[in-house]
């Protein structure tokens, strides 16, 4: 491998790197020169934060690169210019994202990665960065993949998402400034919010991905969450309804009705629950959902729906719409989704559901 570095020392490749992304931002049409040279430099970073399947990587020369990756603020241009990138760099910024976030160097006391308590307390933009990569189907891929390994491993990733309010090139949010149960209620503006209309307005890949990543958002780190929901309650499920539960694309919808499910039925969740169900509107949406064209729309919408009638402190909105539509939904429940014979659960919930609808007492006035 010692050809790979002929010119310079093995870890002295993030200044170079930095100076060679600079050109191709600075570029409208960045020199083929300028392209070749990013992309062995890249890939020499990326094999000596991981080695090759002949030769380990050794941690003293992965430790150094780590180092001047943060001292030349490599990340965060990375991060930027994935999107700027042949296909196979943006692979490999994807690596050297991956590994760069997991190591530690030996015989370290430190409890986190060195580039982790970086980013996280110092340059939380690398993170805002990475999901604006969602902006871009050249990037979105790659970056959806380092998001969703830092976020199923460290809450404070997911919570510098949650909370940071910066636009394009202001300072992000760094954790230190975050106190979840202190936090203001969210503008909607923040990156989080963004995801809303990458899912529902990205290409198919781009929009799946973004799905994903905003799933393991909303779902990994409980507490976290509710106390998010709760906060930003009315503005979150506003656009979560507007945006993703109506949408057009058959796919965001499914998996929007479906991933509402789950946030609800969690036990963290069981106040927002109850603030959900309490809501009339809600469940006209809810009831809308059962008469969709589509079968596995109507199958997750009855996952909601059904959250709202077994409830047995039904608010007097939910209660007077579910009154004068008793009749109707008595006709319609019974044959509802009649061709799943196999599947008990649904057919019990179903019985069970109609039982509660038949028992209900006269709306209120």
């Amino acid at each position: 491998m010692a050809f790979l570095f002929r010119h310079k020392s093995k870890t002295d490749l993030a200044k170079p790197a930095k100076e060679l992304l600079l050109q191709l931002w600075q570029s409208s049409i960045p020199s083929q020169k300028t392209e070749d040279e990013l992309v062995k430099l890249l890939s020499q970073m990326k094999l000596i934060l991981q080695g090759t399947q002949d030769t380990e990587s050794s941690p003293d020369q992965v430790a150094q690169l780590v180092n001047h990756m943060i001292q030349e603020d490599l990340l965060y241009l990375l991060a930027r210019s994935i999107r700027l990138l042949p296909f196979e760099s943006r692979k490999d910024c994807q690596s050297i994202f991956s590994y760069a976030f997991r190591f530690k160097p030996p015989h370290s006391l430190a409890p986190e990665p060195p580039v982790l308590t970086h980013v996280i307390h110092r340059r939380p933009e690398v993170v805002v960065e990475l999901c604006r990569g969602y902006g871009h189907k050249e990037s979105a891929m790659p970056c959806g993949v380092v998001l969703r390994e830092l976020v199923k491993q460290h809450e404070d990733v997911a919570s510098v998402i949650l909370h940071d309010e910066s636009r394009e090139s202001e300072r992000a949010t760094s954790i230190d400034e975050i106190d979840p149960r202190e936090a203001p209620m969210q503008s909607g503006e923040g990156v989080f919010w963004n995801f809303f209309p990458w899912i529902d307005g990205g290409a198919f890949e781009v929009s799946t991905d973004a799905f994903t990543t905003f799933r393991e958002l909303l779902t990994r780190h409980k507490l976290l969450v509710a106390i998010y929901l709760e906060k930003n309650f009315d503005l979150f499920f506003s656009r979560y309804n507007s945006v993703l539960v109506q949408s057009s694309s058959y796919v965001t919808k499914r998996q929007s009705i479906k991933l509402l499910g789950e946030i609800l039925l969690d036990r963290a969740n069981y106040s927002i629950m109850t603030q959900y169900v309490e809501s009339g509107e809600h469940l006209k949406i809810c009831m809308t959902l059962l008469k969709d064209d589509r079968k596995m729309v109507q199958y997750e919408g009855f996952h909601v729906f059904k959250v709202f009638v077994a409830n047995p402190h039904k608010s007097p909105p939910v209660q007077r719409i579910l009154v004068n539509n008793r009749e109707r939904l008595l006709r319609f429940l019974p044959t509802f989704l009649e061709d799943r014979t196999e599947d008990e659960q649904f057919a019990d919930e179903k019985s069970f559901l109609i039982r509660q609808i038949e028992s209900m007492g006269p709306a209120p006035s």
